[in-house]
């Protein structure tokens, strides 16, 4: 087993849990990825985020971005919640700057706007744009191929055909702002 002394900058294990980063990850020296976490192929985490598995697990899938400020969490088991919620994160997601996931599903192809909060219980299906500083509440279900909007958020209308491209436009950008990340670091 790794120790931790040897782990990068910003990666830590907890109680014997050490994060799993797939091929070509990203992870800035000032973000902070703690415990029962496994981070996709070709992902990022950007500076300032924290993703922290210390008592749940976190999954992030392939492509994925997280930005700055970001924070990932997880809600642990206990007696007023028996399974806890565990985070997981699709492929090819754009978390926008200083959005909070907590104890929520997300499927692939998502983008979530700057600033937003989702909570406890949230799954989020595949191939959905949720607007910036939107709030989505506990245990909401966000139906495939629509825009959410607001505190607390509302299905707004059909994405448009150039939103759709966007999902694996922004993933694919990312892809190539890691790239050239870590080369620098090379």
């Amino acid at each position: 087993m790794q120790k931790e002394t040897s782990l990068p900058a910003g990666i830590r294990a907890y109680q014997g849990q050490i994060p799993k980063l797939g091929e070509r990850v990203y992870v800035d020296a000032t973000a902070v990825v703690i415990g029962d976490v496994e981070i996709g192929d070709d992902s990022s985490i950007w500076p300032l985020a924290v993703v922290r598995g210390d008592m749940h697990s976190i999954r992030i899938g392939a492509r994925t971005s997280i930005q700055d400020g970001s924070v990932l969490h997880i809600t642990h088991a206990s007696d007023f919640n028996p399974h806890g919620h565990p985070l997981a994160v699709g492929d090819d997601v754009t978390v926008g700057h200083s959005v909070n996931l907590h104890g929520c599903t997300l499927g692939n192809r998502i983008l979530v706007g700057i600033g937003s909060t989702l909570l406890d219980g949230v799954v989020v299906e595949d191939d959905v744009v949720i607007g910036a500083g939107s709030l989505v509440p506990p245990g909401k279900r966000l139906e495939s191929g629509f825009l959410y909007m607001g505190s607390p958020c509302k299905q707004v209308r059909p994405l448009k055909e150039s939103e759709w491209k966007f999902f694996t436009y922004s993933a694919n950008n990312y892809v190539k702002l890691k790239n050239a990340y870590l080369e620098e670091i090379r």
